[in-house]
């Protein structure tokens, strides 16, 4: 959760700063903006940190989300003010004309606009609201209502934070164009290191439930550590929605960039009505949908081997008096503790092994297609279809990205709702372990993962740009060179047949062998 935020966050904070420079190439003062504004949001963030506290009182469940909330919105909401007040002096500094506090309101504009959309993401994912209660309440009739309302819940979320990006976008494109739009996105991440501090405390305080769980301390430790945890299921959800929401923004900044370096002259018309451009939209709002199935697949794919590598070291892992694992567990559950002579040890080793061999293995057909997509779309048909590509594939991503996380994260604080509320053990309960366990794939790795695919394919068609026209900086028509297409097509195609040969791309099930194997035995018995 920390590393893979972080990544995501940090490739959005650069390519932001990436894009503005790029946008603001033609004068010193705009092309040093981006960076004096990063350099003061880390400054403001390390104030941040000194104010993050609460009073409320250790008694586990019984605490509002909100007030543990504050605690940690304290530290974002005053290194924000603080950079208000500093971007204010630096623009004073820089520019001190009627442009200049134009772009202040688009840095205004940007972080405002971040600080809602967590606000936003806090109400669809947080039990003390009604979307998350709602899915309690639908568990009553069994687990497929339970997805069915997680799902509707996360679609319905995508109505508040595309409102805002959409207002934020027209709002800072009135005051100073493309390149206010990417500095919006800069004033958004310019304090990420406090907004990331407070993502990383949900993974933080998950493992600091488990170590209570594995520790063997008492129910009420427990009931502490989960209430954390809850809150921690929250600010992963609100991280995850900024985390869209910049990459939105920044990916608009890049492609702006994108059709700056390649028709300086203006000349292309990448109008929708314009075959090639609406060819290359509908290609682009395929490709989130091919990256979420490709990477949702690969998790199933690995559970699916860990479950049976744990159930098998259930049977066969025993200790020196033949005591199986399963039976050590069936005996701690019920409370009895066991001696150390007498105790069985797991080999969790293998399982990491399992999910880490699996992360590498799954992730080279969506990390090769994200690449091989816009290069293949630029050099075959041309800029036009390239724009028309981008354009599909950030509004997609980003409708696709904004449900998936925000369900997942609704899902999994409808189960810590039912733990409140001891009801985890019912069939009520089950059924919101049934939503949990979809969610999970949904919020921790499809949703977040589409934020990196529409700004590597931004960022790859910005890096291949300057080969998309000629040598009088003019740029292809459409279909010239499309020889040049035929390469990145051709690697395509050795990749997907060298995937589907390592069985990595199939539809067999990964366990059929093991499968067949208990069919005979059961046949044999």
């Amino acid at each position: 959760d920390v590393a893979g935020m972080g990544a995501d966050l940090f490739e959005s904070y650069v390519g932001s700063c990436i894009a503005a420079a790029a946008l603001g190439a033609h004068h010193p003062t705009t092309l040093l903006l981006p960076f004096w504004l990063a350099s003061l949001g880390v400054l403001c963030s390390f104030c941040g940190y000194f104010i993050v506290s609460t009073k409320e009182e250790g008694k586990g469940w019984d605490v509002k989300l909100g007030s543990l909330m504050w605690a940690l919105e304290k530290g974002m909401y005053l290194a924000a003010t603080l950079f208000v007040g500093f971007s204010a002096l630096l623009i004073w500094i820089l520019f001190d004309s009627e442009y200049g506090w134009k772009l202040y309101g688009c840095i205004l504009f940007g972080l405002l606009t971040g600080a809602l959309i967590g606000k936003v993401t806090e109400y669809f994912t947080s039990f003390d609201f009604g979307p998350v209660i709602s899915i309690k309440d639908r568990a009553y009739t069994g687990p497929a209502t339970v997805v069915i309302q997680g799902l509707g819940v996360g679609m319905i979320s995508t109505v508040p934070p595309t409102v805002l990006l959409v207002s934020c976008v027209l709002a800072c494109d009135a005051l100073a164009g493309s390149y206010g739009i990417a500095i919006a996105a800069v004033g958004m991440l310019a304090t990420l290191g406090i907004t990331l501090a407070t993502d990383a405390y949900g993974p933080v305080a998950d493992n600091a439930g488990g170590l209570a769980e594995m520790g063997g301390l008492g129910a009420e430790v427990r009931a502490k550590t989960d209430s954390l945890d809850a809150l921690g299921n929250t600010t992963a959800a609100t991280g995850k929605g900024f985390a869209i929401g910049s990459a939105v923004l920044t990916s608009l900044a890049l492609l702006a960039a994108f059709g700056e370096q390649v028709d300086k002259a203006g000349k292309l018309n990448y109008s929708i009505k314009e075959p090639v451009v609406l060819s290359g939209l509908i290609f682009g709002a395929m490709l989130p949908y091919l990256f979420a199935a490709l990477t949702m697949i690969s998790v199933g794919k690995a559970a699916a081997e860990i479950i049976d590598e744990v159930r098998r070291q259930f049977r066969e892992i025993k200790n020196a008096n033949g005591r199986t694992l399963r039976e050590a567990i069936e005996i701690a559950s019920k409370g009895i503790d066991i001696p150390e002579s007498e105790d069985v040890e797991p080999d969790s080793d293998k399982c990491v092994k399992i999910s880490t061999r699996s992360s590498v293995k799954e992730m080279i057909a969506p990390g090769v297609y994200a690449i091989l997509a816009p290069i293949f779309v630029a050099f075959t048909v041309g800029p036009r279809c390239l724009m028309g590509l981008l354009a599909g594939a950030i509004v997609s991503g980003a409708m696709l990205a904004i449900m998936m996380s925000n369900a997942g994260g609704a899902w999994d604080n409808s189960k810590k709702l039912c733990e409140k509320l001891k009801i985890k053990k019912t069939d009520q309960g089950k059924a919101c372990v049934v939503g949990d366990t979809v969610g999970d794939p949904f919020k921790d790795t499809s949703g977040p993962a589409l934020n990196i695919l529409i700004k590597l394919m931004s960022m790859v068609s910005l890096t291949i740009a300057p080969l998309l026209k000629d040598g009088s900086d003019v740029a292809n028509k459409d279909w010239e060179n499309w020889f040049f297409g035929m390469i990145p097509l051709g690697v395509f195609i050795i990749v997907t047949f060298a995937l589907f040969f390592k069985g990595i791309l199939t539809w067999k099930d990964p366990l059929a062998k093991e499968q067949d194997q208990a069919a005979q035995e059961n046949t044999r018995v």
